[in-house]
C-alpha cells in the first residue's frame, strides 16, 4: 500500500500547486478574493483547481478501495495515469477550453477503472463472506 500512499500524497500535492497557480492568476488579471470569476484566463485556471477538486472526491476513495480488494501495484499505476492526465488536463485548459478534452479522459479513465474495480472487488469479497 506504500505505492498508493505516494501516489495520493502526489495527487495531493498537485491540487496544492493547482491552488497556488490559482492565487498567482488572481494577482496578474487582477480578480481580488473572493471573486470567483472575472478575467477569461484566471477562469480557466480557477476550472482547472475545481475540476481536479472535482475528481479527487471520486479519486482517492477509489483508489483506496481498488488498492484493498484488487491490487495496490495496479491501483497506484493507474493513479499515476490519472495524475499525468491532470497535469495535461491543466496545460491544455489554461490555453484554451476546447484543449482539456484530451486530458479529462486521461484523468477521468483511471478513476471510473479504480472505481468499478473497487465495487466489482467489494462485491466479490461480500459474497465469499
Amino acid at each position: 500500500m506504500v505505492f498508493v500512499d505516494i501516489v495520493v500524497a502526489l495527487a495531493l500535492l498537485q491540487f496544492f500547486w493547482f491552488g497556488l497557480q490559482v492565487g498567482r492568476a488572481r494577482g496578474q488579471f487582477k480578480v481580488p478574493a473572493p471573486a470567483m470569476s472575472g478575467h477569461p484566463e484566471f477562469d480557466r485556471v480557477f476550472r482547472v483547481q475545481m475540476n481536479t477538486l472535482e475528481q479527487l472526491v471520486l479519486f482517492i476513495p477509489s483508489l483506496y478501495a481498488f488498492a484493498h480488494y484488487v491490487s495496490p501495484i495496479w491501483g497506484a499505476g493507474l493513479g499515476v495515469v490519472y495524475i499525468i492526465g491532470r497535469f495535461v488536463y491543466s496545460a491544455g485548459y489554461t490555453r484554451a477550453a476546447e484543449k482539456r478534452g484530451a486530458g479529462f479522459g486521461l484523468s477521468a479513465l483511471p478513476v471510473m477503472i479504480l472505481l468499478l474495480g473497487g465495487l466489482i472487488g467489494a462485491c466479490i469479497a461480500l459474497s465469499r463472506s
